[in-house]
């Protein structure tokens, strides 16, 4: 029962405005939850896949485009980026930036730089409503 009760968990993501972002837990990880801009939109989905190290498309890590939800885990040697916060460095491309071996991320999380192997994962999710996400 108690691995069940961890499985998933809901956030409301009222008051959220766009260029914010939030930390929430799930499965004992951080999850990052950010309402991108539609400058930071427009950003990631601009990227051609060839100047990607693990292409993925923008549109294939999100399920509406102004909400970006992920394991905010770096893919390298699992440390924490930084980025959630507003004075946070965000690396070269304005996403994520790990500081432990420099290692940067898009506004969709996808790895641009750095020693990490592969973008910053998604986390299964749906959204229940306009104003919540179940994360799981």
């Amino acid at each position: 029962a108690d691995t069940l009760a961890l499985a998933t968990a809901e956030f409301n993501l009222a008051g959220i405005e766009a260029g914010q972002a939030i930390t929430v837990t799930w499965r004992g990880k951080p999850v990052f939850i950010r309402r991108r801009t539609p400058e930071e939109i427009q950003e990631a989905e601009s990227v051609k896949l060839d100047d990607l190290v693990d292409p993925q498309a923008d549109k294939d890590r999100v399920k509406k485009a102004e909400w970006l939800i992920l394991v905010g885990v770096c893919t390298h040697v699992g440390c924490v980026p930084l980025g959630q916060k507003s004075s946070d460095p965000r690396g070269d491309f304005h996403g994520w930036f790990c500081p432990c071996h420099g290692s940067h991320y898009d506004t969709s999380g996808r790895i641009r730089k750095g020693p990490a192997p592969k973008n910053l994962v998604i986390p299964p999710y749906e959204f229940v409503s306009d104003t919540k996400v179940k994360i799981g």
